[in-house]
């Protein structure tokens, strides 16, 4: 399984970008949401990968963060929903909102996404239900607060046994850029 590449960017054709790694070239089909924050051609970047082997083909497909691949692979699980259609999905909506819009059972924003229907949408909400924003490791890394410097922070206060809740509202007011211990502390203190 390539879960990761380094490599510098040698094409940039929507949705699919190739990146040289060690002289071999690796094309991976990218959301738009990714293909936006590549740097330029010639440039050093790197993305989270997800293999998909078909009858006929291989596919890679390529992530700007964990949680966007964690998105896709909770997304081809649900029945209807095949990786193009996935990244289709994550073109349209980025992690935090798909887990929002689930939460919310917001059809009409699920439908919003190119080739996803009613019925579709409505499964969506079904069997993604809880596996987004729900417990486990993948607590909180789809939810507007969990992301940038707070995630690993929330991380922290899930370790220590708080609820997914419970670190969300403690690190809501904790300021960007705030390092892990202090952010654990200033969590810690708004809980009481």
């Amino acid at each position: 399984m390539i879960g990761r590449l380094r490599g510098i960017v040698l094409e940039k054709n929507p949705p699919v970008v190739v990146l040289d790694v060690h002289g071999v070239g690796y094309e991976a089909q990218v959301s738009m949401q990714t293909f936006y924050t590549l740097p330029a051609v010639g440039e050093e970047t790197a993305l989270y990968t997800q293999l998909v082997v078909r009858e006929d083909a291989h596919l890679l497909f390529g992530f700007g963060s964990r949680e966007e691949r964690e998105t896709f692979r909770a997304l081809v699980k649900v029945s209807g929903i095949g990786a193009k259609s996935a990244l289709g999905i994550l073109s349209t909506l980025t992690s935090d909102e798909l887990a929002t819009a689930v939460a919310s059972e917001d059809i009409k924003r699920l439908t919003a996404a190119p080739g996803i229907g009613k019925k579709t949408a409505e499964r969506m909400v079904l069997e993604l239900r809880g596996k987004l924003a729900g417990g486990g490791n993948a607590a909180g890394l789809f939810t507007p607060e969990a992301t940038g410097s707070n995630e690993d922070i929330i991380n922290t206060l899930l370790a220590l046994g708080y609820t997914d809740k419970e670190a969300r509202t403690a690190c809501k007011n904790i300021p960007a850029g705030t390092d892990i211990s202090e952010g654990v502390r200033l969590a810690l203190k708004n809980m009481l």
